[in-house]
């Protein structure tokens, strides 16, 4: 099916009177394509396998997608157009925290069901949480908590960080610090580098935190500033000797253009797409390779399970009607190319885990080996309930 990026259609809201579901994604495609356009494919690949199976109670999925071209401001006005002039009865996307953060508030004013899928700022599901925003990836201190069991087997002292300084990068650094320092009462860190997104100037930032002589580093740096942080790291021997816990690094959409400049043996959360060998994975890489002649990227999966989980809720719910739709998704468990997931009712979190291994330069490319999945049932990673609770309370 060729999914559509505007096509009118008569105004419809509840699965009953529609011959369609109408989906309002909105996104960062033009901003950040390396993400979004394997996450693409992603959804393409679910609404096509849905749709040929009958659709949801006999109404097929339409996807209709919308730029925010990294504007906050954009996001909200393209998801006012698909709700007035679209009458989509759903949305969902986002990729930057800041803009996941906007769209959430305008699903709170608006009273409409949001899926969002890639960002992970916590604000989306505990403090600054709200019941209409639900989401599939594990947030910041998720992801973060996930690696610090191998950060403190490392047993070192002096750390440096680098993070971009928006809120996704404040939140990882805050949970890295906060989460190490409890695990390892003496660790010290040395220096912090916060260069704003995109905009690395990594040969001062490079200088900066050889100068302090950390004995490790943590980096939360993605995409293009990743490349040159780890490029001039590289000549100026900045890695030498120091293990590097780096988060997003593994992901093939940031690994995959490292090519020959891979480090080696940074310990990373990522997603190794060729050693996934459970059954729902490798019924989703046969199926995604069939149609694309490629490989999938972490956002493959994170696209492809979004409309997956949309289709199970709408089943569950029996109409699009948004209160519906919430209660529905309490407790909606379904399966993905990581295996069952459910949401939980206390954030709206789903449990998807994050697959936690090291860097390794092999032919010409960045591949993650010595990996294992770190489930995101497991309570050691999340603050407790009441924790939750009391954060969703002051929304």
């Amino acid at each position: 099916m060729a999914l559509a990026l505007c096509t009118p259609f008569a105004p419809s809201n509840a699965v009953a009177k529609s011959s369609v579901i109408k989906i309002g994604e909105v996104n960062s495609y033009k901003a950040q394509p390396a993400f979004l356009e394997p996450y693409r494919k992603g959804m393409e690949l679910a609404v096509q396998e849905i749709n040929d199976a009958g659709g949801v109670s006999g109404k097929k999925l339409e996807l209709i997608i919308r730029d925010d071209n990294g504007n906050p401001g954009d996001a909200v006005r393209v998801a006012e157009e698909l709700l007035s002039r679209e009458r989509v009865d759903i949305l969902a996307g986002s990729f930057l925290s800041n803009i996941s953060l906007a769209l959430s508030d305008f699903a709170k004013q608006k009273k409409v069901f949001l899926l969002v899928g890639e960002p992970m700022t916590d604000r989306l599901t505990w403090n600054g949480g709200n019941e209409y925003t639900f989401r599939i990836r594990p947030g910041t201190y998720t992801q973060t908590a996930m690696l610090i069991p191998e950060a403190v087997k490392l047993n070192k002292k002096r750390w440096a960080i680098v993070y971009p300084n928006y809120e996704y990068g404040q939140a990882a650094t805050a949970a890295f610090k906060q989460l190490l320092k409890e695990a390892q009462p003496d660790v010290e860190f040395v220096v912090e580098q916060a260069p704003p997104l995109g905009k690395v100037d990594a040969g001062s930032l490079v200088q900066a935190m050889t100068d302090a002589k950390p004995d490790a580093i943590f980096n939360a740096l993605f995409g293009a500033d990743l490349l040159k942080f780890v490029r001039e790291g590289n000549t100026r021997g900045l890695f030498d000797g120091r293990e590097v816990v780096s988060l997003l690094t593994g992901e093939p959409e940031y690994l995959d253009p490292l090519k020959e400049e891979t480090p080696d043996g940074w310990i990373v959360t990522g997603y190794p797409w060729n050693g996934v060998d459970i059954p729902q994975h490798e019924s989703f890489l046969k199926a995604y390779q069939a149609r694309f002649k490629d490989y999938p990227r972490l956002g493959s999966v994170v696209g492809y399970s979004m409309m997956h989980a949309i289709a199970a809720g709408v089943a569950k719910a029996g109409t699009t009607e948004t209160d519906a739709l919430i209660q529905a998704f309490k407790h909606l468990s379904l399966d993905t190319p990581f295996g069952p997931i459910t949401f939980r009712s206390q954030d709206n979190q789903s449990t998807m885990g994050t697959y936690v291994g090291r860097t390794k330069k092999k032919d010409g490319k960045g591949v993650l080996v010595d990996f294992m999945y770190i489930d995101g049932t497991d309570p050691a990673f999340h603050p407790s309930g009441d924790e939750i609770a009391r954060a969703r309370a002051k929304n």
